[in-house]
């Protein structure tokens, strides 16, 4: 790795400061399991770090005024996977956790770094999307909120501005909401899915009144399938209701290929996947 200075500012609103310039040379660090790893393959050469360890964002609560659950930037993935506040509120995403990489790895990576990676590959987006969830980003020119589906420009692109940080996940709880996240991957060395699905849906039994499907890895940014949702809506699920939704989905979906996957052979994952996590999301009421 090419040297680097290492700031540790005490507040989110220091590291936006200290980022404010854009100039590509200064990086944000938090857990640092992409950042480091870029590193050392060459691929980023940081002049300065910008870490954000000592900032006091680590934390999964039920907000008294609203219900959400409300998670810091800098909340790790394993202190997500074993809060109670997540496993009473939004158990999709503890289910989801404990298929994310391995314990080395949720035991560093942050929420807030990630969310803002912007890896499609990534699994707690398409899930967090599903959910309807938000994110609170701090920067130069104040606090804004922003849902979280639109948080995503492009392949590893945000519409994060200079000195831009996450500070916090909102999430409305899962209630009665019914959920699963189902991923297809070879379990090779990286883990990364060729498909992730999310699905949450309001359902009385079989009938869907809504329901909201995102897919991450077969594309290059989170993307919800609203054709999908359309044919699930009002609809009492059935064999002939989930082709209809998975050829919907295939369709529907701008799939990409990658090394683990071309995109006719991600368009059929889509196609069967879709269906499968529905009929999972079913099964957890």
């Amino acid at each position: 790795m090419s040297p680097f200075e290492l700031l540790e500012p005490r507040t989110l609103r220091e590291a936006a400061g200290l980022l404010a310039s854009a100039d590509p040379s200064v990086r944000p660090i938090a857990g640092g399991t992409a950042v480091m790893l870029m590193m050392k393959m060459g691929v980023l050469r940081p002049a300065r770090l910008v870490s954000l360890r000592s900032v006091e964002r680590r934390y999964a609560e039920v907000s008294a005024a609203d219900g959400e659950l409300r998670i810091g930037a800098l909340a790790t993935l394993a202190l997500l996977e074993r809060s109670p506040a997540v496993k009473s509120r939004a158990p999709v995403i503890a289910r989801a956790l404990k298929t994310l990489a391995n314990v080395r790895v949720r035991n560093v990576a942050t929420v807030g770094g990630h969310l803002a990676h912007a890896d499609p590959h990534m699994d707690l987006p398409p899930v967090l999307i599903a959910l309807g969830a938000s994110v609170v980003i701090v920067g130069p020119a104040g606090e804004r909120t922003l849902p979280l589906e639109k948080l995503y420009a492009g392949y590893l692109e945000t519409t994060l501005g200079p000195g831009e940080l996450i500070a916090e996940a909102r999430i409305p709880a899962q209630g009665t909401r019914r959920a699963a996240y189902l991923k297809c991957t070879t379990r090779s060395a990286d883990d990364w899915p060729a498909l992730g699905v999310a699905v949450v849906l309001d359902a009385d039994g079989a009938a869907v009144r809504e329901g909201r499907i995102v897919i991450g890895a077969a594309t290059d940014t989170p993307a919800r399938l609203v054709t999908a949702e359309q044919v699930l809506r009002g609809a009492r699920v059935d064999d002939a209701v989930l082709r209809r939704a998975g050829d919907a989905a295939a369709s529907e979906a701008a799939v990409i290929g990658d090394q683990h996957g071309s995109a006719a052979y991600k368009r059929e994952l889509v196609r069967v996947y879709v269906a499968r996590a529905v009929r999972a999301a079913l099964a957890h009421g």
